[in-house]
């Protein structure tokens, strides 16, 4: 049996916790939080390995909180994502704040990622299916050295993934027939309308998007080969910004996105329909909440997930 790993991206917690810190609200019966049900599902579909990627600064805080908790029942790594962890040549613009995105995230977990791997964001909740279903392929259909890039990614419907206090960002995914990913774009700021979802373009153009259309939410299975393309093509991002751009960031969806439209990746879609929550919004708190009792008393999850402190 293949080794994999669960790689969660949760360098954009703030720098105090406590108070409004989304990624640490405690949304379960027992005080747990989104991360819990991530890493309960993924040990559960048998991923085993636990790679947490933070700040340095955050590391005594977030080992506290969670991760010498999840030390007991797993195997667990840190990795550490910087603003000023630059190729050579490079140097943090002075008035640069926002993190460089998912694609540093995982580039900074390189030394640690040894095996195929599928990568999510700390504050989203994705249900079991997804996981389910990217371990399977990575242990018995991924072919780790393939060229081009064997990647597969949890699909979700839209409408399964919307806020009812405001925008979301999505990866709004081309399928074909046979599952394959043809493009993924970031779409900003989507919304409900009536039995369609309305969002905008990059460019700020309105976009109208059916509910049952596939969307990205990270959650990618990938491979170790993966984070060597990862770095050949970070220097090409920065090289390619424009001076006085400190927001622009090295995102998943549109690397992915790239390889696909030069061949160099091909991209397996496994639909869940599985529903997704997190803590977008502060208001979004008590209906996430609320989604998790009503699951622990389906049976879904025990009362308490993991019977540890």
């Amino acid at each position: 049996m293949k080794k994999t790993s669960l790689v969660i991206m949760a360098a954009g917690i703030g720098s105090r916790f406590g108070g409004g810190i989304k990624q640490l609200e405690p949304v379960g019966p027992s005080g747990e939080i989104i991360m819990d049900y991530s890493i309960y599902d993924a040990l559960n579909a048998g991923f085993d390995k636990v790679v947490f990627i933070i700040r340095k600064d955050l590391e005594q805080d977030f080992k506290e909180i969670i991760g010498k908790r999840i030390e007991k029942i797993a195997h667990v790594e840190y990795a550490y994502q910087e603003l000023d962890d630059l190729p050579p040549g490079y140097a943090k613009p002075a008035d640069r704040t926002k993190p460089w995105g998912t694609g540093q995230a995982l580039l900074c977990a390189q030394t640690v990622i040894h095996e195929p791997f599928v990568v999510i964001n700390a504050d989203d909740y994705y249900g079991k299916e997804g996981f389910i279903k990217i371990h399977e392929y990575l242990v018995n259909e991924m072919d780790p050295m393939s060229k081009p890039f064997d990647i597969c990614m949890g699909g979700f419907v839209l409408g399964n993934t919307l806020s009812e206090n405001g925008g979301v960002t999505r990866g709004v995914c081309q399928v074909d027939e046979r599952g394959i990913l043809k493009g993924v774009t970031e779409t900003y700021e989507i919304r409900r309308s009536e039995d369609w979802a309305e969002g905008r373009s990059e460019e700020g153009t309105p976009v109208k998007i059916p509910l049952d259309q596939n969307v990205s939410m990270n959650m990618w299975g990938l491979s170790p080969a993966f984070l060597e393309e990862l770095e050949r093509g970070f220097p090409e991002f920065l090289a390619g910004l424009k001076e006085g751009d400190v927001k622009t960031e090295y995102l998943l969806p549109k690397i992915i996105d790239k390889l696909v439209h030069s061949q160099k990746a091909q991209v397996t879609v496994l639909e869940t329909r599985d529903r997704w929550f997190g803590v977008t919004y502060k208001e979004d708190k008590p209906a996430v909440a609320a989604a998790i009792r009503g699951l622990v008393s389906e049976g879904v999850y025990p009362e308490r997930l993991f019977d540890v402190k």
